[in-house]
């Protein structure tokens, strides 16, 4: 396993790390589904210990996954081993019965909770989860002030900024200054993280380390999916109502992935390679937090850990995806 610096910090994570949104299993927050089929908790201990033993250090949680469950499942698998590990958490999405997420008092209340949840005296990374500061950015500065108050007390290590669109992170980097960024990324969509995107420029300029989830984009780019049987997902399954996992947008890919198996071998684990060696070849991403259930999923993420795309086959599939990304 090889390992990045978080942007100018001495923190080192695995290129290849977890992300624990699915050990939250079915969710919803204010009625919206929020979460994932649930998980089998001792195959997700399987897994998480095979990764570790892999030389995974970096997990990425967050209060909402579950409303804290996956935060205190990844405590009762990591035990005494806690500390060893470098641990993010977020803020944003669960608004407990707080009027937005990010007032001051709620941030305090569920960084407060996050480490009782993680068993943890503090928290190496701690993300605003979204861009949504309230109407004319009425919370911003607030949370900002808190955000650092809790840094300077020792309760929390970096600050991260997660956001969904570029506008975000142009508004947000000057006056957050996150020392990591994260969001979604995979061959599919790389917007964030292309050379000359107005967030890459910013990553380039501040030295800041990008996150990117969803590297797999949920599967789609192992080709999980049949295109004449499109997969059906449970009540307070976030997937549910997603457009990415209907016959059309799985017709559209199909061909995509096909030469993808064509160039790189037809296996779970020579797609997987293919997809987060794809991002990792960016300079400014720091690690793909690709989710997981059970210690397949893990054991085919990690299987190319060690085999970068060349320059070629890094050109091979971003040229293969160019016209979804038009």
């Amino acid at each position: 396993m090889k390992y990045r610096k978080l942007g100018k910090t001495d923190i080192e994570v695995s290129e290849i790390s977890l992300g624990c949104w699915t050990m939250g299993g079915l969710n919803w927050v204010n009625g919206t589904p929020n979460g994932w089929a649930n998980v089998n908790e001792d195959e997700v201990k399987e897994a998480v210990n095979y990764a570790i033993d892999n030389g995974v250090n970096h997990f990425d949680n967050a209060d909402v996954y579950g409303n804290g469950r996956a935060e205190r499942m990844l405590a009762r698998i990591l035990g005494e081993r806690t500390n060893k590990f470098i641990i993010a958490t977020k803020i944003g999405w669960f608004p407990g019965t707080a009027e937005h997420a990010y007032l001051p008092q709620h941030i305090r209340h569920q960084c407060e909770q996050s480490l009782i949840n993680l068993k943890r005296d503090y928290i190496d990374l701690y993300y605003f989860h979204h861009g949504n500061f309230g109407k004319n950015d009425e919370y911003l500065d607030d949370a900002i002030e808190e955000m650092y108050k809790l840094k300077n007390e020792g309760k929390i290590r970096l600050i991260g900024q997660s956001a969904y669109r570029h506008e975000d992170f142009i508004k947000l980097i000057p006056r957050v200054k996150p020392d990591v960024l994260q969001s979604f990324a995979s061959a599919i969509d790389d917007r964030f993280v292309q050379d000359g995107s107005p967030t890459r420029k910013l990553l380039d300029q501040h030295q800041i380390s990008f996150i990117a989830f969803g590297p797999l984009a949920q599967g789609l780019m192992l080709g999980k999916y049949d295109k004449n049987n499109p997969p059906k997902f449970e009540p307070g399954d976030h997937r549910a109502n997603s457009p990415r996992f209907t016959k059309e947008n799985l017709e559209k890919l199909d061909p995509i992935i096909e030469s993808l198996r064509g160039k790189f071998g037809s296996s779970v684990e020579e797609l997987a390679r293919a997809a987060l060696q794809y991002l990792l070849h960016y300079k400014p991403i720091g690690a793909v937090i690709p989710g997981f259930r059970n210690s397949k999923q893990v054991i085919a993420n990690i299987s190319g850990a060690d085999k970068p795309l060349t320059d070629e086959e890094f050109k091979f599939v971003q040229k293969a995806f160019v016209e979804i990304n038009k």
